[in-house]
């Protein structure tokens, strides 16, 4: 994640394909990118995403889309 956030371009957007995998990774993706002064502007959350990362984020107000989710 520190590689990627160092070579990325500032202004653009980012796809994470399987990460945050679950509700602690999310829970650290946040708090890593507020101490960079970061924010996500929405999150969606694809096939197989578990149910605790898409509440997390749905109850935060970034969740755009959700597609089968897995039950937790």
């Amino acid at each position: 994640m520190r590689r990627w956030y160092f070579t990325r371009k500032p202004d653009a957007g980012f796809v994470l394909t399987d990460f945050p995998a679950t509700l602690l990774q999310a829970l650290v993706l946040d708090e890593w990118l507020e101490t960079r002064n970061e924010t996500l502007n929405a999150v969606v959350a694809g096939p197989g995403s578990d149910e605790s990362v898409v509440r997390h984020y749905r109850t935060l107000g970034l969740l755009t889309e959700t597609v089968a989710c897995a039950a937790a």
